[in-house]
This record gives structure tokens, sequence and C-alpha cells, in this order.
């Protein structure tokens, strides 16, 4: 038996239209239906086989028994009271947007069946030309749910991830935004502002260093904006990295090779560390 009857998608880029491929691929579904501004979008997805039929007009959405927001954090929060308009009483709501407090917030005050989701899988490729039905297996999801969240939804879509082949895990959305103001949303920060502090005339000579580190740098910029603005927690850890790079800009203006290796090597030890979480799935 199908976990679901009808999917609909709002948002069909390149987690929505991922998510859309591997519902079809799971058979988690019977049908999947994708929403989107652009007709382009739509005409993409149903040409992949990534949705059945889609439309730029929300009420397509009224008979589905799960509706996945998958668009930016601001385009959530607009479309929200308007989805629960259009919606079945027992439709199930969730959303894979990056920060969580904001939209949980809001959204489970409207939504009587809504969990947070946030798949910890992506990439700085955008549109659904970039979908990969793959792109879940062997992630790690985050759930956010709170003391008002319907325990029956939260199992279900539990195991709607678990089905998609991620990793379950439950935060808070406070600690949610706290931990990935870390180790999501800085290292967007570093990568932006590394690629801004490159002249062009030197990018001719970049080596593998400079694209492995500056990779995200070619992320959607209207989607980071919203990330950025929506998580406080960001000026705590930019103000933490600043310290940190001060640190060694201070040892390397004082030629203090001692103090220098030593800040290196707590670094690499924790890079170390993140390679083991790696393998150890």
């Amino acid at each position: 038996m199908k976990l679901f009857n009808k999917v609909a998608i709002v948002g069909v880029g390149l987690i929505g239209g991922s998510i859309a491929l591997a519902v079809k691929k799971r058979g988690i579904a019977n049908e999947v239906i994708g929403v989107s501004r652009r007709q382009k979008t739509l005409l993409l997805a149903k040409k992949i086989r990534a949705i059945n039929r889609g439309s730029n007009d929300l009420n397509i959405i009224k008979e589905a028994d799960l509706v996945i927001l998958a668009a930016a954090v601001s385009t959530i929060l607009e479309l929200a009271p308007q989805i629960s308009r259009i919606i079945k009483k027992d439709c199930v709501v969730t959303d894979v947007g990056s920060t969580k407090k904001e939209i949980v917030s809001k959204l489970e005050s409207i939504f009587a069946n809504y969990v947070g989701s946030h798949p910890l899988a992506g990439s700085e490729k955008k549109g659904v030309v970039n979908a990969q039905a793959d792109l879940f297996k062997d992630s790690l999801c985050i759930l956010t749910p709170t003391k008002n969240t319907n325990k029956v939804v939260l199992r279900k879509i539990k195991k709607f991830w678990e089905q998609m082949g991620a990793k379950v895990t439950f935060l808070t959305p406070p600690l949610h935004d706290k931990a990935l103001s870390y180790v999501s949303h800085l290292p967007h920060v570093v990568a932006f502002s590394l690629s801004s502090t490159v002249p062009k005339k030197y990018l001719r000579f970049g080596s593998s260093s400079l694209r492995d580190t500056t990779r995200i740098a070619a992320s959607d910029a209207r989607l980071w904006c919203d990330v950025f603005l929506s998580n406080q927690n960001m000026i705590k850890a930019i103000e933490s990295f600043q310290k940190n790079l001060s640190n060694i800009k201070s040892a390397i203006n004082r030629k203090d090779k001692r103090l220098l290796s030593k800040i290196l090597e707590g670094a690499r030890e924790k890079r170390v560390i993140l390679n083991k979480n790696d393998r150890s799935g």
C-alpha cells in the first residue's frame, strides 16, 4: 500500500524536483503534482517524469494527501495562508526550508497536520533540470516537531523520509537553527565572502583548492539571502569565524609559527572528525 495517494510539491526546483523523482522511483504515492510560477519548469518536470501534472495555480493541490513546500523561506511564509484555505482538513503538510524557527512558528499555527523537515542534501546547482532521484539516499533529514505536533503525522513524515532513503533525526526548531548556522549556513557565508575577495584578474590562476572552497558560492543567491535573514544565529557564527580568522592573522603578523601551527593543527583535527562521521554514515 502506498504511503500517500497524491503528493503535491510547491516549488519544483532542485530539491522539489528530486523529491518528486524519488517519490516516483520508490513508489511512495500514486500521483505527484507540481506547482511552479514558471510554465517552463512544469514542462521540464513533466518531460523528465518528475510529476504527473502541474500548474501555476495552487488550486491543483486541493485533493493532495501530502503537501511539501519546497520553496525559499519567504515564499513558504507567503504562500502558507493561501494553501491552508485550499487543502483538505486531513492533508499532511511539511516543508524543506533551511531554517525552522520562523517557519515552524507560523505554519503550525495554520496547519493542523504540519511538521517541519530539513533534508540535508542538495547541490550548488539549481533547477529541476539538476534534480536527482537518489539525492536523499544515505543523507540525514532533520524533523523539527514541537509540543503541538500531531504524533501520528510525525510518524508518517518520518516514514516518508526513511522511504526516500534518508536517516531521520529530531531537533527543536531553535536548536536546529543554531546548529545549522555553523555547519551549513556559515560555510556558505565563507564561500561567498572568499569568492568576493579574490580579484577577478587572478581567477585564471585558481587551483582546485579555490574551486573546492568556493563551490557552494555558485548557489542560488535569492534562496541564501532568505536563509541568512531568517536565522539570527548567523551573527554569532560569523563573529566566531571572524575571531578565528583574526587569530590566524595575528599569528602571521607576529611570525609566531608555534601559535599558527597550534591553530592549524586544531582545525585539521576537526576535519578528521568530519571525515570519520562521513565514513560512519
